[in-house]
């Protein structure tokens, strides 16, 4: 399937490992622009070299012109937690890349598990607020062109009890989604949300995949499938819904 993603620019925040990072490697193998955004400069210097020698995936219907143009990989340091800093971030990344097309939002602090009152404040503002901002930021320049498309990357968590932050930061994510899915998508711009499970990365190697219905993990690249197809035009009939990415929860029904 041609996702028609040549020439589009994307920022993904959380780019410089895990999801984030597997999702800018297939949005450039599509021929994407990419801005990494993360905090740590060392690891988006490091990350935004590996995706510059990324092949373009070949495909007789791209547009001839949009096919020759060479995807362009950006590290932009940024606090998500900060609106000076993400205005800061998205001067660069226009001066770079004249707009932007699609924003993913995976930024995020780990999940510690339990009670976590003391981690929630931060926690929140990170992965919520962060998440509002980096949309809120984006919204006018894909409203003025009529298209875009904002993936926010939350967690089964959500569906699940274990962990009050955890369940409280991505069912408000899960939240969020829906209402700017509901008041952008007038305007041209779907907004979805996927919910991973625990999910094989550099930091989380393979584990007990006795709750999962496939029998194993999914890989970062595996979720990250989902979520490039999410940011193309192929996927307009979706907005505002959440969809699992974890393989399959066993004994669970979600209608």
């Amino acid at each position: 399937m041609h996702l028609q993603l040549a020439g589009r620019r994307a920022i993904v925040t959380g780019g410089s490992r895990g999801i984030g990072l597997a999702v800018a490697r297939g949005l450039v193998a599509e021929g994407a622009s990419v801005a990494l955004v993360a905090r740590g400069a060392d690891a988006l210097e490091e990350a935004a070299r590996a995706l510059s020698g990324v092949a373009v995936a070949a495909d007789d219907g791209l547009d001839a012109a949009l096919a020759a143009r060479e995807p362009l990989v950006i590290g932009v340091p940024t606090d998500t937690g900060s609106d000076d800093s993400v205005a800061a971030m998205l001067s660069r990344v226009v001066d770079d890349f004249g707009g932007v097309d699609i924003l993913v939002n995976a930024a995020a602090t780990p999940n510690r598990g339990g009670f976590g009152e003391e981690t929630l404040e931060d926690e929140i503002n990170v992965k919520v607020r962060g998440y509002l901002r980096c949309a809120r930021a984006v919204a006018p320049l894909m409203t003025a062109q009529g298209w875009g498309r904002i993936v926010n990357v939350s967690g089964l968590a959500a569906r699940q009890t274990g962990s009050v932050v955890g369940s409280v930061r991505n069912v408000a994510v899960a939240a969020l989604t829906k209402n700017l899915a509901d008041e952008l998508g007038p305007a041209g711009i779907n907004v979805t949300v996927v919910h991973p499970g625990p999910t094989v990365t550099e930091r989380l190697p393979p584990a007990d995949p006795a709750s999962v219905s496939i029998g194993r993990l999914v890989t970062a690249t595996e979720v990250a499938d989902v979520i490039v197809f999410l940011c193309s035009p192929r996927s307009v009939a979706i907005n505002g819904d959440a969809i699992a990415v974890g393989g399959g929860a066993r004994g669970s029904i979600h209608y």
